[in-house]
């Protein structure tokens, strides 16, 4: 049954951004606790990110947010399409006026990153409207940057410079 009242809705909504906050906040929690030579910290920040997911995941189907794949593909495409058409560019000019460095450097990375997104999911979603699958051995993710790549990773990130031995592969 999906939520309907419009104060439920919203506190659903709500609640869905703070779980999704905390899965994330704990996972980065857990990287910097591994750097850090505490494993068990790491594996309980772990545990508890994905109780958060759970949480997260509980809250999205309820809002009734969660369609078949065309419909999730079309909400990723709208997504990252916001983000590199309006949210990241402006994100980043705010960021050069205020003489914030770092985090010109971090917008301008997600807006990249963004673009290739978009693209993929719009050919995922041409493949899933005919009933077809993508053809993807591998994806490639820069660790520094989030430039992705299919199949094959770049000598070097086009975005950061990143070596292609430190992408992140997936299977």
């Amino acid at each position: 049954m999906v939520v309907k009242r419009t104060m439920t809705k919203k506190f659903l909504e709500e609640a869905f951004a703070g779980e999704s906050m905390a899965h994330m906040r704990y996972l980065i929690f857990a990287e910097k606790a591994e750097q850090e030579g505490f494993p068990n910290i790491a594996k309980l920040f772990r545990a508890i990110a994905y109780a958060e997911f759970v949480h997260a995941k509980n809250h999205f189907i309820a809002l009734g947010k969660l369609g078949k794949t065309p419909e999730n593909l079309q909400m990723g495409i709208e997504g990252e399409t916001f983000e590199v058409e309006e949210m990241y560019p402006v994100y980043n000019k705010a960021a050069e006026f205020q003489g914030e460095k770092e985090a010109v450097r971090t917008t301008h990375y997600a807006l990249e990153a963004e673009k290739i997104h978009a693209e993929l999911y719009r050919k995922a979603k041409e493949k899933a409207e005919k009933g077809e699958d993508i053809e993807i051995k591998k994806v490639y993710i820069c660790p520094i940057c989030g430039y992705t790549a299919v199949d094959e990773a770049p000598e070097y990130c086009p975005v950061c410079g990143a070596p292609k031995e430190k992408f992140v592969v997936f299977e």
